[in-house]
């Protein structure tokens, strides 16, 4: 996938980015953020690597991170600054709304947009969502997304299907401007974005946790 600019200065991008050397070089890139476990960013003179070891699960704690990579991003003044984890899709993005929250002023609603708009194809786990939940209210005492659950029921059994191979609905994220309490099931995560006038119905993957694929604003 490509990198996505964020900013004039900021952009986003998966693992291979920061192996593209000419790439790096275009973008004037002097601070790498890299959000992996596994994956080594290659040394560049004058290029600063600041790791985050976070696995892309939904009870990793990468909150506990958004401060310091927030501030570290601010703090770049010599040139352009990566984010990227192993596909751009997830913890990165994720790091990259909370600076947008902590440092552009704006709401996680709009925050998502942001990154959205640049690149349409992120997908934040539920865990994250809850954690960029926490982060919104504690910058701004509310909160403009609110994770909402919905247990539908599962779909006729057929001779060939189990109780462990149905599928049933995703829940949903709600995006709104007020917020309401909702109910959430035992088990969280799965969540879908809205808004006040439209819902959309995620893609989800159970492979590293449910994702929320898009919202219309």
């Amino acid at each position: 996938m490509a990198v996505s600019q964020i900013t004039p200065t900021l952009f986003l991008g998966g693992a291979d980015a920061p192996l593209n050397a000419s790439l790096m070089s275009q973008k004037g890139i002097t601070l790498i953020v890299n959000a992996t476990i596994t994956h080594v960013s290659p040394a560049y003179p004058g290029v600063e690597c600041l790791r985050v070891p976070v696995s892309d699960l939904p009870s990793a704690r990468l909150g506990d991170h958004f401060d310091r990579v927030a501030e570290r991003i601010h703090g770049n003044h010599c040139g352009g600054t990566l984010v990227h984890c192993a596909a751009g899709m997830s913890r990165s993005p994720a790091l990259v709304m909370a600076y947008l929250m902590r440092f552009r002023g704006v709401t996680l609603s709009q925050a998502h947009r942001w990154v959205k708009d640049s690149r349409p194809y992120v997908r934040l786990n539920a865990g994250f969502w809850e954690q960029l939940l926490q982060y919104e209210r504690k910058l701004y005492g509310k909160n403009t997304v609110r994770v909402a659950t919905v247990q539908e029921t599962p779909p006729p059994p057929t001779p060939k299907l189990t109780p462990r191979t149905q599928r049933w609905t995703m829940p949903t994220l709600m995006h709104t401007s007020r917020l309401t309490q909702v109910q959430r099931s035992p088990v969280m995560g799965r969540a879908s974005l809205t808004t006040n006038s439209q819902t959309t119905t995620p893609k989800n993957q159970r492979r590293r946790g449910s994702r929320v694929s898009s919202f219309t604003v």
